[in-house]
C-alpha cells in the first residue's frame, strides 16, 4: 500500500505533515480553509495536485459543518471567498486556481437552478470536492502505466531494464495517491522493467531526500539519493536513460515551471541525448497563459536555504528562489491527452492536420517530439476538445 499524504472521510480531513518526515509519522487535523491555507503555505502539504485536493476538501469539510449563509446568496459568496484566498498560499502551482474557477461555478451554476436549496448546493459540493480526490488516483494510475509503456518503446525497444533519474518529489505524498513522474516509476518496477532510481536531494527544501527518497525505500523500489550537483555525472557515468518530473503548471506554448532546479536537468539530459519527460494531470496546464514569461512564481524565505532544521548553517544573504519555466523537454506524460509530431502521417498515409490529433498511439502519452531541428518543430496537444499548437522543445 502507497503512502497517504491526504486522509478523508466526510467532515473529516487530515494531512500528513511533510516537514517532520522521514523523522515522524504525524496527521495533523484540518477543520477549515484558512488551515489548509496555513498547511499549504508552510508546506505540510505540497505538491500541486494535492494542494488543489487538500484545499477543496477544506471547504467541504466547512461546508459540512454549516459554514457559509444563510441562504443561498450567501453561501454561493462563502464557497467564492474561501477558494479565491486558497488560491494565495501557492501562487505558482496551477492546480489550486483551477480548481476553485471550477468549484465557484458549480455554485453559482447550482444556487441558479429552479427550486435550489441550501442543503443541495452543500451536497453538491461536497461530492464535487470528493471526486477530485478519487480522480486524481485513476488519472496518476493512468499516467504512471502509459507513461512506462511509453517511455519502455523509447528507451529499451529490445527489452531489458531502465535507469531513471527524477527530480524533488512526485510521489503519493504529492498527489491523492501514486504520483505523475514517481507513478511511472512505480510502473516501471511493477512491471520488473526497471533497474534503478537515482533522485536529487532537491535543495534547499530536500523534497527528494526527506520524501522521495522515504517513498522509494518504503516501496522498496531500488534507488540511489544524490545532491543536486551530482546530477550530470550520474547521467554521464551510471547509464541514467532517461529523466522524469512533475509540474507546477504548464501554459498554452508548452512552457513548464516546476520546483527550482528542473531547467538545469533538462539542459543536462539534452546535452547527453537523453529522453527528458514532464508527468502531469490536465489539472496542471494552463491554456489561459501564452507563454511561461507570464507565470507568477512564489518566492520563498531565504530562511529555507540558510537554516536547517531551525539552525542556521550559512551567512546572512539575500536568498529568492523562483520557478523557472523551461522548454527543453522531450514530451509529456499525461493521463488523456494525445501529442504528435505536426504534419506526421496517421496510419492511412494521410497527413494530420487541423483541430484533430488522430491515431493509433497509446492516447494516454504524449509522444516524444523529435526532428532535426528541434526549435522548428511543432506538435499539437489535445486537451479535452481544445487543440493548439505551440513549439516542440
Amino acid at each position: 500500500m502507497s503512502l497517504e499524504a491526504i486522509r478523508y472521510h466526510r467532515g473529516s480531513l487530515h494531512v500528513l505533515d511533510q516537514l517532520l518526515l522521514p523523522q515522524q509519522s504525524h496527521y495533523e487535523s484540518v477543520t477549515s480553509v484558512r488551515q489548509a491555507w496555513e498547511a499549504i503555505r508552510a508546506m505540510k502539504v505540497r505538491g500541486a495536485p494535492a494542494i488543489a485536493i487538500v484545499g477543496c476538501l477544506s471547504l467541504a469539510v466547512e461546508l459540512h459543518a454549516g459554514s457559509g449563509g444563510p441562504g443561498l446568496e450567501a453561501l454561493v459568496t462563502f464557497v467564492q471567498d474561501s477558494l479565491k484566498y486558497l488560491v494565495t498560499a501557492r501562487p505558482t502551482a496551477v492546480n489550486m486556481a483551477q480548481a476553485a474557477r471550477e468549484m465557484s461555478e458549480v455554485a453559482s451554476q447550482e444556487a441558479g437552478q429552479e427550486g435550489a436549496t441550501e442543503s443541495a448546493v452543500r451536497e453538491r459540493l461536497i461530492c464535487w470536492a470528493e471526486h477530485m480526490l478519487e480522480k486524481d488516483v485513476k488519472d496518476n494510475q493512468s499516467i504512471g502505466d502509459h507513461g512506462a509503456q511509453h517511455l519502455l518503446e523509447r528507451v529499451a525497444p529490445g527489452g531489458g531494464q531502465v535507469t531513471v533519474l527524477t527530480h524533488c518529489n512526485t510521489g503519493s505524498l504529492a498527489t491523492a495517491g501514486y504520483g505523475t513522474a514517481l507513478g511511472v516509476i512505480r510502473s516501471l518496477h511493477a512491471l520488473g522493467r526497471l533497474k534503478h532510481v537515482f533522485c536529487t536531494e532537491t535543495r534547499p527544501y530536500n523534497q527528494g531526500a526527506r520524501l522521495t527518497a522515504y517513498e522509494l525505500v518504503y516501496e522498496k523500489i531500488p534507488a540511489t539519493l544524490i545532491t543536486d550537483s551530482m546530477v550530470a555525472a550520474a547521467i554521464a557515468h551510471k547509464e541514467v536513460g532517461a529523466v522524469i518530473v512533475g509540474a507546477d503548471r504548464v501554459v498554452a506554448n508548452g512552457d513548464t515551471a516546476n520546483k527550482v532546479g528542473t531547467y538545469q536537468l533538462a539542459i543536462v539530459a539534452k546535452h547527453h541525448g537523453i529522453p527528458f519527460y514532464v508527468a502531469t494531470p490536465v489539472s496542471s496546464c494552463d491554456l489561459s497563459l501564452k507563454t511561461g514569461q507570464e507565470i507568477v512564481i512564489e518566492e520563498r524565505p531565504g530562511q529555507e536555504l540558510t537554516n536547517l532544521c531551525g539552525t542556521r548553517i550559512a551567512a546572512p544573504a539575500l536568498i529568492r528562489f523562483p520557478g523557472a519555466p523551461y522548454k527543453g523537454r522531450s514530451g509529456m506524460l499525461r493521463a488523456d491527452s494525445h501529442l504528435q509530431k505536426r504534419g506526421e502521417e496517421d496510419g492511412g498515409g494521410r497527413r494530420k492536420s487541423g483541430g484533430e490529433a488522430g491515431g493509433d498511439e497509446q492516447p494516454a502519452v504524449e509522444r516524444a517530439i523529435s526532428g532535426s531541428n528541434p526549435r522548428r518543430s511543432v506538435a499539437r496537444l489535445r486537451l479535452n476538445r481544445l487543440s493548439l499548437n505551440f513549439p516542440g522543445p
